[in-house]
């Protein structure tokens, strides 16, 4: 999986466990000559790395991410038992393309011939993207929310409960799930179909691992920064959303979320939708503009200068520690602080 936050080897893990850096190691210096040779991308030794600790290992189901679209990644060199295509957004634009149905045939490429494929979100401009490259490919194709629904959902401390229906009937009561952003409850219905479909081409997955699993993500995954909460006096919370529908979807979470005053703590990387994004961001808040520490990120002032544009007011700072540092001073116990709109500025916070 892709972007890592703190440590490199969180994109390349085993039942949770990250790959031990001697593994790292030892494969960057025994495929050194062929790296410099053919001069691969970032990503690309990243993935061949990723596949050798794998196959090495001896898995019995690798969990492969795509990188970026899908079509032309690295990634898609292989032919696996089951395509999962989760969401699409208006992202990496310059690359992928300036609509949904043109990202949609990007990531279209991984369906495979005789594959089956399960598709999360349904988007009208997509639709029919997928139809046809699965017609193509004789690759059965299932749409998850067409299968699944929430019949019902409460949240219990860090817990999202739910329970799944499917043609009417209760399939699975009170799930527990340790990710509690709203966006959740997509990906839910996405993960259970694509389990069902892994029981059909005769994967042995009880309800009880089910479960099991979905209550322990966090611990299974590593998974971080997906509205992560980090304290709760002042509530401190942050995720990596960084275009238009991961900030729609912070937003229903900030409205969910009961506090006096909102502290955002925002930076944002050059590329991305930032007067999208900007557009969004509530009048009712303090903000503290910052930068991450990358070439690519958006200097902080200018941040500031477009945000004042939509009347966003706030501080400037060079580092997202300061900026963080600041905003846990100016706020009280009842405060909520957010930190987000890059990958990059969570990180530095973790």
């Amino acid at each position: 999986t892709s972007p890592h936050l703190k440590d490199f080897r969180e994109r390349i893990r085993i039942n949770g466990k990250m790959a031990p850096k001697a593994f790292v190691k030892q494969f960057v210096s025994e495929q050194k000559q062929i790296i410099e040779e053919i001069e691969p991308s970032f990503f690309e030794v990243t993935v061949a790395m990723a596949f050798d600790y794998f196959a090495k290992e001896q898995v019995d189901i690798a969990v492969i991410e795509v990188g970026l679209g899908g079509r032309l990644d690295s990634t898609n060199i292989i032919t696996p038992e089951l395509s999962v295509i989760t969401n699409i957004s208006l992202d990496h634009t310059n690359l992928l393309g300036n609509t949904l149905a043109e990202i949609g045939f990007e990531k279209a490429g991984i369906i495979k011939p005789n594959v089956p494929v399960i598709i999360g979100e349904k988007h009208i401009e997509t639709i029919a993207v997928f139809k046809a490259k699965a017609e193509k490919e004789k690759a059965p194709i299932v749409f998850a929310e067409e299968q699944l629904s929430i019949a019902s959902q409460t949240t219990k401390g860090s817990y999202l409960v739910l329970d799944i229906v499917k043609n009417n009937e209760l399939l699975f009561q009170k799930l527990s799930l340790d990710l509690t952003g709203t966006y959740q409850q997509k990906n839910i219905l996405t993960v259970i179909q694509s389990v069902l479909k892994l029981r059909d081409l005769a994967f042995n997955i009880p309800d009880q691992a089910i479960y099991q699993a979905l209550a322990s993500v966090k611990k299974l995954t590593g998974l971080q920064g997906r509205w992560q909460t980090l304290s709760k006096s002042p509530l401190i919370i942050c995720d990596t959303g960084h275009n238009k529908a991961g900030i729609t979807e912070i937003l229903k979470n900030i409205s969910n979320t009961k506090y006096q005053n909102l502290h955002m703590v925002i930076g944002m990387v050059k590329d991305k939708d930032i007067d999208g994004v900007l557009t969004l961001l509530p009048l009712q808040a303090t903000y503290y503009f910052c930068q991450p520490n990358l070439e690519r990120a958006l200097p902080a002032i200018e941040l500031a200068q477009k945000a004042a544009s939509f009347h966003l007011k706030g501080k400037v700072f060079t580092s997202v520690v300061d900026a963080f540092k600041n905003a846990k001073e100016k706020s009280t116990p009842n405060d909520l602080i957010f930190i987000g709109g890059s990958t990059f500025v969570v990180a530095e916070i973790l």
